[in-house]
């Protein structure tokens, strides 16, 4: 079909991860691009309630039931009533990248006119390296058409390895509610055609509907977080995971690339019922932002895991003062590594999880 490769990248090395309450019909229009791979599919709020995914998709659905059973108490770090439950699909998947896209994100078109295979792009983001050390002004130097600008040191040319694709939006922008209840209004529609690599000790706000990432480099932190149900917040389940893995990545000599590719947001979610969930984040995220900006690894730390557990412990001990809550989150952090070891033993650290208590 129009768009798609002749051999789709990686066919046997992707999991695409989608989280859902509702019928999955958006598949059709993705179907060019996603059905030579395999989908898990994590379904949130009632498990009694059958949705329906359209044929000749590969695909294993789990609901609230299969969590329980699959991580028993353990289950109590996937987030309930919430778009973070996608975290457990990363945690069942068993393959070296993971796609993860919402349910209401269309096929976008380029300037031309023509369908983006976001997949493809985010695929060519991870398999190229990164230059988090040093800013290359003409953006990927390892893009066609594109190199190393006069300046740029030969030593850092190789680059690093790509932990994470972060994709953006066309149409609804992912803003906060206070700023989509002064600009109900506003569209996205400007395509940039750029890749760039976040620097080192820079932050970014990571946004989950359009994200790609290699599980094997980061994916014991891509945690979402406890968010939604039982919870005093929502709608910073992504961002929370993002904080995390640029602290990790920044650690280990990882990349994070932003930019291309692009999907359609359709739906814009109601403002009102987004400021309730947000509105503690909007007034956490003051003290959180700083404290991941000045949060430092020790050189022990030499693994995701061991990174992870030592984060968790700042966690409690810094932002636990802010508000118990976080307490509550640094406990999860570590269960959450308990479970992620359990169901992947190639890179157990089970016991630098139980030093950690």
């Amino acid at each position: 079909m129009a768009g798609t490769p002749s051999t789709p990248l990686l066919k046997d090395e992707l999991d695409i991860v989608i989280p859902t309450i509702r019928n999955l019909d958006f598949l059709e229009m993705w179907r060019p691009f996603f059905q030579p791979y395999h989908l898990i599919i994590v379904q949130d709020g009632d498990p009694n309630r059958t949705i329906a995914i359209p044929p000749g998709f590969d695909y294993e659905l789990y609901n609230r039931n299969d969590i329980n059973r699959i991580l028993g108490p353990k289950a109590s770090c996937i987030s309930f009533k919430d778009s973070a439950c996608r975290c457990f699909g990363y945690m069942v998947s068993k393959k070296k990248y993971v796609y993860t896209i919402d349910d209401d994100c269309f096929v976008a078109k380029d300037p031309s006119g023509k369908d983006i295979n976001a997949l493809e792009q985010h695929i060519q983001n991870l398999l190229c390296p990164s230059t988090p050390f040093f800013f290359n002004t003409l953006y990927d130097p390892y893009r066609e058409g594109a190199d190393f600008v006069r300046g740029y040191p030969f030593s850092l040319r190789e680059g690093a390895p790509t932990a994470v694709s972060h994709g953006l939006w066309l149409n609804i922008p992912d803003y906060d509610a206070p700023t989509q209840l002064v600009k109900p209004l506003e569209r996205n529609t400007r395509y940039v055609d750029a890749v760039l690599t976040i620097p080192k000790g820079t932050l970014f706000p990571m946004c989950g509907m359009n994200l790609a990432f290699d599980r094997e480099l980061i994916g014991p932190a891509m945690y979402f977080g406890l968010m939604g149900d039982g919870q005093p917040i929502g709608r910073y389940d992504d961002m929370w995971a993002g904080w995390c893995i640029k602290v990790i990545c920044d650690h280990l000599g990882l990349g994070v690339k932003t930019g291309l590719p692009y999907i359609y947001h359709s739906k814009a979610s109601n403002p009102f019922v987004n400021l309730k969930k947000e509105y503690k984040g909007i007034y956490w995220q003051e003290e959180c932002i700083p404290f991941f900006q000045n949060a430092t690894l020790s050189k022990d730390s030499t693994t995701v895991q061991q990174c992870y557990i030592e984060l968790s412990k700042q966690v409690k001990e810094k932002l636990g003062k802010v508000d118990e809550y976080f307490v509550k989150l640094a406990d999860a952090m570590v269960t959450w590594i308990e479970a992620w070891d359990e169901l992947n033993p190639a890179t157990n650290t089970a016991a630098n999880v139980k030093a950690a208590k």
